[in-house]
C-alpha cells in the first residue's frame, strides 16, 4: 500500500485577521475595564492598556499597590503576545499581498449578493468556460465556482473559490436567488452530489449537469437535475449532422447564436395570467405580428406539437418555439407575461 501525505488545507488570512483583531479587541476591554475597576479614571485606563501591550512602556499614572501590579502584569502576559501576533500576521498579509485579495474577494462578493436569477457555473474547465461565455453573452448574470483558484485568475466573471460540494460555497455563489446552476466538476460523481445539494437548496433552480459516462444519466436525473449533458455523445451527433446537413446545421447556429442576424429561434413561456394563457394558436399567431412563425409547441407534460393547427388550445405553461424578428419576439414575450 502507498501511503500519500496529507494535503494541507489552504490557511484563511481573513478568518484569522478576523479572529485576531477580536483577541486584541478583547485584551483592551479586559485591560480597561480592570484599571477602572482598580479606581483608574477610563482615559487613564484605555491609556494604560495601551502602553502595557504595546510594550512601549509607562510611567504608573498613580502609586500602584500590590493589586495593580498583580493585574498589569497578567495584562502584560496576555496582551503582548496577542499584539506581536496580530502585527506579525499583518505583516505577513502585506507582504505577501493578502490585503488586497481579501479587500478584492469582499468587493466580489457584496457583487455576488446583489445578483438576482443569475446562473452558476460549478467547474470552470472546457466546458464550464464554454457555458459561461455563451450565457453572459445572451445577458445572463453568472457566477464560477472552482475549487482550484488557478483557475479562476482570469475568469471575468464574479467567482467563489471554494468546493462546490459544500452547500456553505452554494450559499455564497447566491444558490437561493439564483435561476441556474450548471454542474461540470471533474468527475460524474461530485457533480452528482452538486445537483443532489442543488435540488435540495432550491426546488425551482433549473439544473443541468455534464454528464461523462453513458450510464450518469438516469442517477442524474434521480438527484434532481433537469437536463442531462453528454459532450462526447453531442460532438458525434453534432459531426453527423453537418455531414449529412450541413445548411441546416449552419442556419440553426446562426438563428440561435449570431446577435447580428435579422431573424432569432427563441422559446417564450406561456404565463398564467398572460392574454394568451387560454388561448389558442390562431391567437397567437396574430400576435406574431404577421412575420414571425411558431415551428413548435411544448405543453407542460414534455410533449411537443410541431406545426400545430389553428385551433389548438395554449395552456399556462406552455412553451412556443418560434422564429421572428428581435422586435416580434419582444412583443411575443411581452403578449406572454401575466
Amino acid at each position: 500500500m502507498v501511503f500519500q501525505p496529507r494535503r494541507r488545507r489552504p490557511v484563511d488570512v481573513g478568518r484569522q485577521l478576523k479572529l485576531t483583531l477580536l483577541a486584541l479587541l478583547g485584551v483592551l476591554a479586559f485591560g480597561t475595564v480592570g484599571y477602572v475597576i482598580l479606581g483608574v479614571s477610563l482615559l487613564d485606563a484605555f491609556y494604560a492598556t495601551v502602553f502595557t501591550v504595546t510594550t512601549v512602556g509607562f510611567r504608573e499614572i498613580s502609586d500602584f499597590g500590590a493589586p495593580e501590579k498583580i493585574f498589569t502584569t497578567v495584562l502584560m502576559l496576555l496582551g503582548v503576545g496577542t499584539v506581536l501576533y496580530t502585527l506579525t500576521l499583518l505583516v505577513a498579509a502585506l507582504i505577501e499581498g493578502r490585503v488586497g485579495t481579501l479587500m478584492g474577494r469582499r468587493r466580489m462578493q457584496r457583487e455576488i449578493d446583489a445578483m438576482r436569477g443569475h446562473a452558476i457555473v460549478c467547474g470552470f474547465g472546457r466546458v464550464g468556460k464554454a457555458t459561461a461565455y455563451e450565457l453572459s453573452r445572451a445577458g445572463q448574470g453568472v457566477v464560477v465556482v472552482d475549487v482550484n483558484p488557478d483557475r479562476l485568475d482570469d475568469c471575468p466573471y464574479p467567482t467563489v473559490v471554494g468546493n462546490a460540494t459544500s452547500d456553505a460555497v452554494l450559499h455564497l455563489a447566491g444558490i437561493d436567488r439564483a435561476a441556474i446552476l450548471v454542474a461540470s466538476l471533474e468527475n460524474d460523481a461530485d457533480s452528482v452530489y452538486v445537483t443532489l445539494s442543488a435540488r435540495a437548496l432550491s426546488t425551482e433552480l433549473l439544473i443541468i449537469a455534464r454528464s461523462r459516462t453513458e450510464d450518469a444519466d438516469e442517477k442524474f436525473r434521480r438527484a434532481g437535475a433537469d437536463r442531462v449533458v453528454n459532450p462526447q455523445r453531442l460532438g458525434g451527433d453534432r459531426i453527423a449532422a453537418f455531414a449529412l446537413q450541413p445548411h441546416v446545421v449552419e442556419f440553426l447556429d446562426v438563428a440561435m447564436h449570431d446577435a447580428g442576424m435579422q431573424f432569432r429561434l427563441e422559446e417564450v413561456e406561456v404565463h398564467p395570467g398572460s392574454a394568451l394563457a387560454g388561448s389558442t394558436v390562431r391567437t397567437t399567431r396574430e400576435h406574431e405580428g404577421g412575420g414571425a412563425l411558431l415551428l413548435a409547441l411544448r405543453h407542460g407534460d414534455g410533449s411537443f406539437v410541431t406545426n400545430p393547427p389553428l385551433e389548438r388550445s395554449i395552456a399556462p405553461g406552455d412553451v412556443l418555439i418560434v422564429v421572428g424578428t428581435v422586435p416580434q419576439l419582444a412583443a411575443l414575450r411581452q403578449v406572454a407575461r401575466p
